[in-house]
């Protein structure tokens, strides 16, 4: 029984690892739909090969940053309860490289390609993993001292902070690091407009990464024991409030409605074990609005061209779901309990100041040393074309 327990574990969370990996396509998908046409080869190229070295970064350092253990050892040893402990590196993998993933869309149409490799790299290795062995691992006595404070863990079930409000976070110092896309702003104070080049790929992309998201929260649980139907319906719930509020919020704007439900899923994972379902709803359609009122306050007001809205979506409404856990999953608004609103405030805070400055002095470092961004003739011609010298549909044959 105790070797059927642990193969079932073991495809439980494999399938899941399948799952949040297939969102890294809804990633370049959204990406490509939003960025102009003359971008979209490089946003598909980004993620492919961000996830690829964030793997490696992950293999190597990463996971060991994160959960003091390491991969090497014989084969023989990592093949153990049918290799189960490989396996939820893989799983957790989708999950850190969904850092540079989202940074990517924040600093998409003017970033050059190896830097953010680099970047990629070091975030993956260290910055990402030293904040999830704090709030996942225990590292440094941190929960413990929260306990002692307030009565109760950081909790973070699946990553509202840990994941998006760090990726989101660390992705604000680079867009302002990088600077705003040629003629964005113009002179005149008017504002060029970028519209999406492609709707119908922009919805693809949310829409594989509303399906990918359920692994991305129910198989959290890691273990076939630990699986809950209650996360499954709260994202649910979450993922459609967050919907209809964008809807009425961005005045029937397909760009906002399509992003609503990821800022609901990406506020509700943090509490999604413990919310009642009517309570992740309100978490949804709080994140919904959210996401479109700072991402409007954002490019408009502000000045902050963050292309794909990746601050307001991972970076806000996942602070808003670390703090939304200690308020709906109290057991006075019909949650299971456990949680303070106190111990939630305190670790959000942490994951945020974390990421500024992990974002800070990565991007800073990178800028003095390397420079972020393509020259002004390369901008204008595309990244596409000047980086990889084939656009997404090519008009006509190039002669070499």
């Amino acid at each position: 029984m105790e070797a059927l327990k642990q193969g079932a574990d073991t495809l439980f969370i494999l399938l899941g690892a399948v799952m949040v990996l297939a969102m890294h396509a809804g990633f370049a998908f959204l990406e490509l739909g939003t960025v102009r046409r003359k971008n979209q080869v490089n946003a598909l190229v980004k993620i492919l090969v961000d996830f690829s070295v964030s793997t490696i970064a992950y293999f190597l350092v990463g996971y060991g940053v994160a959960y003091g253990t390491h991969f090497f050892v014989g084969a023989e040893q990592l093949a153990a309860k049918n290799g189960f402990e490989l396996v939820r590196f893989f799983f957790l993998l989708t999950f850190a490289a969904a850092i540079p993933a989202i940074i990517s869309g924040g600093i998409a149409e003017r970033a050059r390609f190896w830097p953010q490799l680099i970047a990629t790299a070091v975030i993956v290795g260290f910055v990402y993993p030293f904040f999830e062995g704090i709030a996942w691992n225990q590292h440094f006595g941190v929960q413990g001292w929260i306990k002692s404070l307030t009565g109760a863990e950081f909790h973070d079930f699946a990553g509202s902070v840990v994941v998006h409000a760090v990726g989101g976070w660390v992705a604000l110092p680079a867009v302002i690091l990088l600077g705003a896309r040629a003629n964005r702003y113009r002179k005149d104070g008017g504002i060029s407009a970028h519209p999406p080049s492609s709707i119908p790929f922009l919805a693809l992309g949310a829409w594989v990464l509303t399906v990918g998201w359920f692994g991305f929260n129910v198989m959290s649980a890691q273990t076939l024991d630990k699986i809950s139907g209650l996360v499954a319906v709260n994202s649910l719930m979450a993922m459609v409030g967050g919907t209809l509020a964008a809807l009425v919020a961005g005045k029937n704007d397909p760009g906002f409605v399509h992003n609503g439900p990821l800022a609901g899923l990406v506020a509700v994972c943090a509490g999604s074990d413990l919310m009642h379902p009517l309570g992740a709803l309100v978490v949804g359609v709080v994140a919904g609005a959210l996401f479109v009122r700072m991402f409007t306050l954002t490019q408009n007001r502000w000045k902050i061209d963050d292309v794909l809205g990746v601050w307001p979506l991972h970076g806000l409404c996942g602070t808003w779901g670390g703090i939304a856990a200690g308020i709906f999953g109290s057991k006075a608004l019909g949650g299971l309990g456990g949680v303070n609103l106190g111990a939630q405030l305190m670790g959000t805070a942490m994951g945020v100041a974390w990421a500024v400055a992990g974002g800070l002095l990565v991007y800073g470092g990178l800028k003095a040393v390397m420079g972020l961004r393509l020259s002004q003739e390369e901008e204008y011609n595309g990244a596409d074309l000047s980086i990889h010298m084939i656009s997404a549909t090519a008009e006509r044959e190039v002669n070499w």
